[in-house]
């Protein structure tokens, strides 16, 4: 499988439990109940070191995730509030210094990873 593929293959697994995950949350951003995205704080595209990083991705409704950008400024309010003032202060110091190209086993690992976190929630 291509580098692309995998990418795509593992971003589908780990959005997946993001929106499991966040389900009884609400949108990050807005509160709606209904998650339809697992949206990036840090966009996985300019910050790749970032893109599988939990802190940094959250449920989100389709409006705020696609038509709103994020809607950044009530996501920030609601990650102080879900993951502290440390962990975001931690998530971008992270953002500022890190970059990171994935090779395919990386990719596989994490796709592993959180196919064995979505089986695990399913069970609890």
């Amino acid at each position: 499988m291509s580098l692309p593929k995998q990418l795509k293959k593992t971003q589908a697994v780990f959005n997946k439990f993001i929106r499991l995950r966040d389900k009884e949350k609400g949108c990050v951003s807005c509160k709606s109940p209904k998650i339809e995205h697992a949206s990036h704080y840090f966009s996985a595209g300019k910050f790749p070191a970032l893109r599988f990083n939990e802190d940094n991705v959250h449920g989100s409704c389709l409006r705020c995730n696609y038509f709103m950008n994020g809607n950044l400024l009530e996501y920030r309010k609601t990650l102080l509030k879900r993951i502290g003032e440390e962990r975001l202060d931690f998530l971008e110091g992270l953002a500022n210094r890190k970059t990171h190209k994935w090779s395919i086993l990386e990719l596989k690992t994490i796709e592993n990873e959180y196919k064995q976190k979505i089986k695990n929630w399913k069970t609890d």
